[in-house]
């Protein structure tokens, strides 16, 4: 009979690499979805939060966790790489929608945001953190 001691190292030794790669692509899917949002931005974050912009700061922040959000509930539910590569994608896809249909509905964002308007960028945060944990829920069924 294997020892307590030995089961864990067994466990740890078949799953440490699993979750490792999981890990992996979903950080790597989290940094591609980053990229696309600051692409796609009016704006630039990085120079906002360079000058001290709280409401770049914000903006940029809250648009990682919304993006982080579903992609949690993505690898939190699928069991293989290709499930929670191609959920990953979509979840993605819906926050980055969800980013461009903000900006429509926000008035001069561009302006605001690059003023310091830090009410419009928490406005901008709550629209994407709320598609984020409804879109969370639907992917974690």
């Amino acid at each position: 009979m294997e020892s307590t001691f030995g089961s864990i190292l067994t466990a740890l030794g078949t799953g440490l690499p699993v979750l490792l790669v999981q890990l992996a692509v979903t950080l790597a899917l989290l940094a591609v979805g980053v990229a696309v949002y600051t692409r796609i931005t009016p704006f630039n974050e990085r120079r906002l939060v360079s000058e001290g912009n709280a409401a770049g700061g914000l903006t940029l922040a809250g648009s990682i966790v919304a993006l982080a959000i579903p992609l949690a509930a993505t690898l939190a539910t699928s069991a293989f790489l290709l499930d929670i590569l191609l959920w990953g994608v979509v979840a993605v896809i819906l926050q980055l929608v969800a980013f461009a249909v903000a900006t429509l509905l926000i008035r001069d964002l561009r302006g605001q945001i690059e003023s310091g308007n830090v009410a419009s960028a928490a406005t901008l945060v709550g629209v994407q953190l709320g598609v984020a944990l409804i879109n969370a829920a639907a992917m974690a069924g």
